[in-house]
């Protein structure tokens, strides 16, 4: 696969060319260990190193073509330097242009919010497939690109534009008709533009709270950012801030063709029991259809609601109609996902929702989100992804009101992430569980100890070695949790979920959270249940 440079950057703002734009480009990176002959390299600014410093090394392994920032000391006769304002959000034109526009020829639902993004990302696809459709997705924990599911090996939401425009255009190769994408606040902000030039169709808003301040510097740039899926369901097919290409009645037309004969408008779909509902409304000119679970004024709610340690049962109300609903996932927030899930689908497809209820018990939970671990023991033992404040408000009352014995929890809290939260996370813990464990979550380059203390900083009360214990060796905190557990006890342990590493600040160690209780369960005479 190879195209014109030339093709690539056409209506990006180029402020110097060095070389030739009669070039033929073989692929795209932004690392220069992933460089091949042929390919086009995007020095990147970085938090850690600067791009430019691996631009020698991306020519020695065959780059041609280099997007750039700022003056270079040098330029080599045989490379073609291309000098714009932002390497980042110059990335996002150039890679939706050299994949074909991918996101074009599929029907794009988008996901967002602090809490959620990941399962209702898996319920949408989940639900197409069932009914029969042809859908691939991303998210935090796998993704399916049209080999079916497959672990997401890194710590990142949203990828780099180029591998986001990548994998729609696998979706689009294996005969994909919808790619639902889980939009992280960082995917939508126009500092990264990961997902500047992919053409949504369907924008899913589910609650924003206190969360990744570090990046976006205030509550309200967060939100602003994530009302960015919403702004782009008005964009032209395909066209997005940043990108050149066919005009926009041009691409509206190839959006309609590859639509079905219905031609289903764009629309969004909103929480309205997060008071930011209406803000990401406003955010399009296309209908957001409400949904709520707390009795809210909405479009369609969920009434009667009834969870236990399996699952929950509810009746679904929406135009005058009631029907009964029964969903195989634990947790009670699981029936916002599931509502969302259902509304999307039924929205994009243009078929009655009441068809799609007979498929929401076979619906499977995502793994590391809720997911129970059984060896026999007499004490419940759950891995949950849940690490931030709201998530953690949202997760662990229904716990606690069905909880017969005491509550266990281990988690941390991640390094070079926002503090603000951490005293948040001790707090609540402290409020709903009588023993409280803290262990490394993703220190990264932090003291492990002294991020743990800003978290044990938020629960004064609790006493050291009795009912509070900072150990940062995840293996040893569960195993002291486990130690610790009775009969009929609940214990929590919470941050890690699907990830398959703790990262510390000389890199990544192989860890997962439900092969570790397992392990830890057996080590005390536990055994898994066949």
């Amino acid at each position: 696969m190879s195209t014109a440079l030339s093709s690539l950057v056409e209506g990006i703002e180029i402020l110097e060319t060095h070389g030739s734009l009669d070039r033929a480009v073989s692929g795209l990176a932004y690392d220069s260990r992933a460089v091949k002959p042929g390919y086009l390299f995007f020095a990147l600014p970085g938090t850690h190193a600067d791009g430019r410093s691996f631009i020698a090394a991306a020519i020695a392994a065959g780059a041609t073509v280099v997007i750039h920032e700022g003056e270079l000391g040098e330029y080599g006769p045989d490379t073609t330097y291309l000098r714009v304002p932002s390497s980042r959000i110059a990335m996002s034109p150039v890679s939706a242009a050299f994949y074909g526009h991918p996101s074009r020829s599929l029907a794009v639902l988008g996901v967002t919010g602090t809490e959620g993004k990941s399962t209702t990302v898996y319920l949408i696809w989940q639900l197409l497939n069932l009914s029969g459709r042809k859908a691939g997705f991303f998210s935090t924990v796998m993704s399916d690109t049209g080999s079916g599911e497959t672990p997401n090996p890194e710590h990142q939401t949203t990828p780099e534009a180029t591998a986001v425009q990548r994998m729609l255009a696998s979706m689009r190769e294996a005969g994909y008709e919808y790619a639902v994408v889980e939009s992280s606040s960082h995917g939508l902000s126009p500092k990264l533009n990961r997902l500047g030039d992919v053409a949504f169709d369907v924008g899913v808003f589910m609650n924003v709270t206190h969360e990744h301040l570090e990046f976006h510097g205030s509550f309200e740039q967060y939100r602003d950012d994530k009302a960015n899926l919403f702004r782009a369901l008005d964009r032209p097919a395909g066209r997005g801030p940043h990108a050149p290409g066919v005009d926009g009645a041009a691409a509206t037309h190839v959006k309609e063709i590859r639509r079905s004969a219905r031609q289903i408008p764009s629309f969004g779909v909103a929480c309205g029991d997060d008071p930011s509902a209406p803000y990401f409304a406003s955010a399009t000119s296309k209908r957001t259809i409400i949904f709520s679970s707390k009795g809210r004024p909405a479009d369609f709610s969920a009434t009667d609601i009834k969870s236990d340690e399996r699952g929950a049962s509810f009746t679904i109300e929406a135009g005058g109609r009631k029907a009964p609903v029964r969903i195989e996932l634990p947790g009670a927030f699981n029936v916002d996902n599931a509502l969302a899930a259902l509304i999307a689908v039924s929205g994009i497809t243009g078929e009655d929702w009441e068809g799609f209820l007979p498929l929401l018990p076979r619906l499977k939970p995502v793994l590391g989100r809720m997911t129970r671990v059984e060896c026999g023991q007499p004490f419940e033992v759950i891995v949950d992804y849940a690490h931030t404040p709201s998530s953690f408000k949202t997760v662990f009352p229904p716990i606690r009101a069905r909880a017969t014995g005491r509550m266990i929890c281990v988690f941390g809290s991640g390094g070079e992430r926002d503090t603000e939260k951490r005293p948040q996370q001790g707090r609540i813990a402290a409020d709903y569980f009588d023993v409280v464990i803290l262990a490394d979550e993703d220190p990264r380059g932090e003291d492990p100890m002294a991020l743990l203390e800003m978290i044990a900083a938020g629960c004064p009360e609790r006493r050291r070695g009795e009912d509070l214990f900072v150990i940062p060796d995840r293996p040893t905190a569960i195993h002291k949790a486990f130690e610790l557990a009775r009969p009929g006890d609940i214990v929590m342990l919470l941050g890690k979920g699907h990830e398959n590493s703790i990262i510390y600040a000389k890199g990544a160690m192989p860890y997962d959270e439900i092969t570790c209780a397992r392990e830890e369960l057996a080590g005390l005479g536990y055994k898994e249940k066949a």
